[in-house]
């Protein structure tokens, strides 16, 4: 059951989930027309004919509504010098950016699960700003993509049009008139602190530790009452604005009330103080009356209270809270560093050439490349342009070249060392000698070398990633050989360094010193089937990954087992039968 407020008339009950879904959508932007302060809304929502009904009621709200596309960039976004402007003027020119031409109305922002950092935060400071509002656009499919959490806390609504068809949406429009009468009332609308204290009192309840949530409820109920020609806020109005705004923040279920007592039974007394002195009564007089309670009548009743938890409850969306927390569990495990996989490129490295672009963060400004550019045009538009003075260089926007730059990526090879066996200490002495030759190459190329060694019952990172080749020696000398073979633990350890180092800006690469016999499994008891098989899961989680490897048949007569496992790695198979230092640097540079 949903409530939804219409002007003078009180709530009514409009059945059908998809239905109150689209009202509540409708009712919303109602609200945000008449105050835009309320930060905006989060609609959830893939492209579809309800998404772009809303869309078009937006557009008749009134509201100056400007598109951000996705990935815009800080020069667009904030503005700042007109560099072509400014050469034709001869004095400084500003261009004005998307903040500023909406100011007073809304952005729509298009795939807002998909905003970096820096863009959120600076649309959460302009929110903070209270000049404009914003609609995100999140078209998010997986329940971890979403909207960044610093705009969701400033956008009083949060919209989910996943079940909600082109059928489910009527025909109404919005009433431009009745939303500037109720903008111009809004200023004379008042609320008593009992009625702040019930909607934190209901965000308590619903498990929602933000602060700015009741006070986007309480700005939401002084809306929906200018929009009702009321000139106080009014239950009705806290129960809507609980509905709209905090049902969809809940992370608990509200506690049920404690059971009543009987009919014409007494309450429980309540516990005798362990002090057994009585308590001293209070002196009359003006302390007295201060420290006397606030009568009654100046506090919301209990009922009101309940009521108003009541709308926000039964407006909690179906299944919300196993979303949230099925997104709390994927968020722990993905949260470290996820955002270091993000690298910016085209700011360092060697010039391999110029592409049309303007200046910006990150670009450099070819000036050879523009003269050269705007050079044969100077005559035509000296006799064309009535803006800079005679004898000026004439330079558009179209002339301008930056220089493009290759910076060629460092590499991190990661060698997965078997160190079990009778032939332990041969492969050993091997693997020492090609990390020694490839030190002596990462000199040059700067790139890192690690080691993983894995015997008995686990891995041992010998070397995390480095370029000291006394640092290599020292880790590698004196290594015990001997024990099974756990070769799943290996990948496992060997594909967390290459994460790292990827997310390091770093290419991995993943070589496997090995037989493919795996015997011991990642809990370090025996069963060689057991061990074969996650072994080859493994593999295919660093395949699946996309991650380079090369698999080096280190046993004496190559069989099935290696070969096998370097078809679930996607890797380059080479079998080694007389293995030494300079085959396997070899093969590693091949790869």
């Amino acid at each position: 059951m949903v409530f939804s407020q219409e002007k003078n008339q009180t709530p009514h009950i409009r059945m059908g989930i998809e239905g109150e879904i689209w009202q509540s959508a409708v009712t919303a932007l109602c609200l945000l027309a008449v105050d835009p302060r309320l930060g905006g809304v989060a609609l959830r929502a893939p492209p579809g004919e309800a998404r772009t009904r809303w869309l078009a009621l937006l557009a008749q709200s009134g509201l100056v509504v400007r598109k951000m596309p996705a990935g815009i960039g800080d020069a667009a976004l904030l503005g700042g010098l007109d560099l072509a402007a400014t050469l034709a003027a001869g004095r400084p020119m500003r261009s004005i950016g998307l903040l500023e031409s909406a100011a007073g109305g809304v952005i729509v922002a298009a795939m807002a699960e998909r905003m970096d950092a820096g863009t959120a935060g600076r649309m959460a400071a302009a929110l903070d700003s209270g000049g404009l509002g914003l609609v995100a656009l999140d078209e998010g499919v997986a329940p971890d993509e979403q909207a960044p959490a610093a705009l969701l806390d400033r956008l009083a609504f949060h919209v989910d049009f996943a079940e909600v068809s082109h059928r489910d949406t009527d025909g109404s429009g919005l009433e431009c008139g009745e939303i500037a009468a109720a903008r111009a009332r809004l200023g004379g609308i008042t609320a008593g602190d009992d009625m702040l204290e019930a909607l934190c009192g209901t965000a308590a309840a619903l498990g929602i530790d933000s602060v700015r949530a009741p006070l986007l409820a309480l700005r939401a109920a002084r809306a929906a009452a200018a929009r009702g020609g009321r000139a106080e806020v009014s239950l009705e109005d806290a129960a809507l604005a609980a509905r709209l705004v905090l049902a969809p923040r809940a992370t608990i279920l509200p506690s049920p009330p404690p059971p009543q007592p009987p009919d014409g039974e007494p309450p429980p007394e309540p516990p005798a103080p362990n002090d057994a002195s009585p308590e001293p009564r209070p002196a009359d007089g003006p302390q007295a009356q201060e420290d006397a309670p606030a009568p009654e009548s100046h506090k919301l009743p209990d009922q009101a209270c309940e009521i108003i938890l009541a709308a926000a409850q039964a407006a909690i969306p179906a299944g919300l809270l196993a979303r949230l927390r099925q997104q709390d569990f994927r968020g722990k495990a993905k949260s470290q560093g996820r955002q270091g996989a993000v690298q910016k490129g085209g700011q360092r490295g060697r010039p391999v050439g110029v592409r049309a672009a303007a200046p910006g963060p990150g670009l450099r400004l070819s000036v050879i490349e523009t003269l050269r550019a705007a050079a044969p045009w100077q005559r035509v538009r000296a006799a064309t342009s009535v803006m800079a003075p005679p004898g000026r260089l004439h330079l558009r926007r179209e002339d301008f070249r930056v220089t493009r730059l290759q910076a060629r990526a460092r590499t991190t090879t990661i060698f997965l060392v078997d160190a079990s066996g009778s032939a332990a200490l041969a492969r050993l002495a091997e693997a020492k000698g090609a990390v020694e030759l490839l030190l002596a190459d990462c000199y040059q190329r700067r790139d890192q070398v690690a080691v993983v060694a894995f015997r008995g019952c686990g891995a041992q990172v010998l070397l995390p990633p480095t370029r000291s080749l006394v640092r290599a020696k020292r880790s590698l000398a004196g290594l015990p050989g001997g024990g099974g073979t756990p070769l799943a633990a290996a990948i496992d350890a060997g594909f967390m360094l290459a994460e790292a180092a990827r997310r390091g800006g770093c290419t991995p690469t993943l070589v496997l010193l090995t037989d493919g016999r795996a015997n011991v499994t990642r809990a370090g008891t025996g069963g060689r089937a057991v061990a074969q098989a996650e072994a080859a899961a493994a593999a295919r989680k660093v395949r699946a990954a996309g991650m380079a490897a090369l698999v080096l048949d280190t046993s004496s007569r190559p069989g099935p087992e290696a070969r096998g496992l370097a078809a679930c790695l996607g890797a380059l198979y080479i079998p080694l039968p007389f293995v030494n230092a300079t085959s396997i640097r070899a093969a590693t540079l091949q790869r």
